[in-house]
């Protein structure tokens, strides 16, 4: 893969002369994208960057010119993003689409370490940013940037809708037995929509405390992993943001840096937008099926022999029943 890198990068990096790949390394995990990290040097130059490419499987089908859609129009922004460079849709190089971005030092990204001792002055810091960025996520305007270009607009009143036929779809294809508890869940939602979106806005679809990178101060250098980014109701990622499946202290608070009262009020003071309670309760139960159809497509994959990372089958027996779980306690079935 050094090999590959190099062929790749040596006309955008060294007008065709030599280009150097070392300490290159696959970030572990990566259920849905792999991700390395290598630096490149060439002449007396030297650079770190992060590659995101697509595995043989996934728990997620996107595309990566849309994301890097999202990346890009927030350069420059008040939504922190890291530099991007280089966008590859031919599989020439390494197999499949990839794009390569500037990597950002000195952070840290795993809720594990970010939930230890070391970063506990950090957290309420953390908590604050956390919410900030996402009400200017909410109120970016999006028309007239490349989102404009990768991602539909839907109505206001279709938000719920779009999604919610998406992922239903997408338990459809997966499911490998039958799912009694998220079959009743979407009866429900369908049943008991939600009020109209307040306005259409970017919904990163993928926001919470792990896709976040965070300097020792609590700051947040950079949101990153958007391949499920896409226009609709922003209080989706707001409930997206409380689902138990990333309550990572255990404690009820949404990415263990802030209850949900607390991450309302944040977000109410940054974006100027109300949060409907009625709303938020049909977004919260809508997350657990979102959730739930990401953990059967990894099972799916697995079983199908599509891949042997061992992390989607894992992923999928961890979670698929805590997840009914969640939805029930989501809809005042379950205490």
């Amino acid at each position: 893969m050094e090999q590959q890198l190099a062929a790749f990068l040596s006309p955008r990096l060294a007008n065709g002369g030599e280009v150097a790949i070392s300490n290159l390394f696959r970030i572990p995990g990566g259920a849905s994208r792999e991700t390395w990290m290598f630096d490149a040097a060439w002449g007396e130059s030297r650079a770190a960057f992060v590659l995101r490419k697509d595995p043989p499987a996934s728990l997620l089908d996107t595309d990566r010119e849309a994301e890097w859609g999202f990346y890009t129009s927030f350069a420059g922004t008040n939504v922190p993003v890291p530099g991007m460079r280089w966008l590859e849709a031919d599989g020439a190089y390494l197999g499949g689409p990839f794009f390569i971005m500037d990597r950002l030092l000195g952070i840290e990204a795993q809720p594990r370490r970010l939930m230890t001792a070391a970063f506990a002055d950090a957290r309420p810091r953390i908590a604050h940013h956390l919410y900030e960025i996402l009400a200017n996520i909410h109120c970016f305007d999006w028309r007239g940037t490349p989102v404009e270009r990768v991602a539909e607009c839907p109505p206001l009143d279709g938000c719920w809708k779009k999604e919610l036929d998406h992922w239903e779809r997408i338990i459809d294809d997966n499911e490998i037995s039958p799912q009694p508890i998220m079959r009743a869940g979407i009866r429900w939602l369908r049943a008991n929509p939600p009020p109209p979106a307040d306005h259409v806005a970017v919904v990163h679809g993928d926001y919470r405390v792990g896709n976040v990178l965070c300097q020792p101060d609590g700051d947040i250098a950079a949101v990153v992993d958007w391949e499920m980014a896409h226009l609709g109701d922003p209080i989706e990622d707001l409930a997206w943001s409380f689902n138990e499946s990333w309550q990572w202290m255990h404690d009820g608070r949404p990415g263990g840096v802030a209850t949900k009262e607390e991450a309302i009020a944040l977000y109410e003071a940054n974006s100027g937008l109300p949060v409907d309670r009625r709303a938020l309760q049909w977004w919260l139960a809508f997350c657990d099926v979102k959730c739930q159809g990401i953990w059967l497509t990894g099972t799916r994959r697995f079983q199908e022999h599509k891949t042997a990372e061992l992390i989607l089958p894992m992923i999928s027996y961890t979670l698929i029943n805590s997840q009914d779980q969640a939805l029930l306690r989501s809809l005042g079935r379950w205490s």
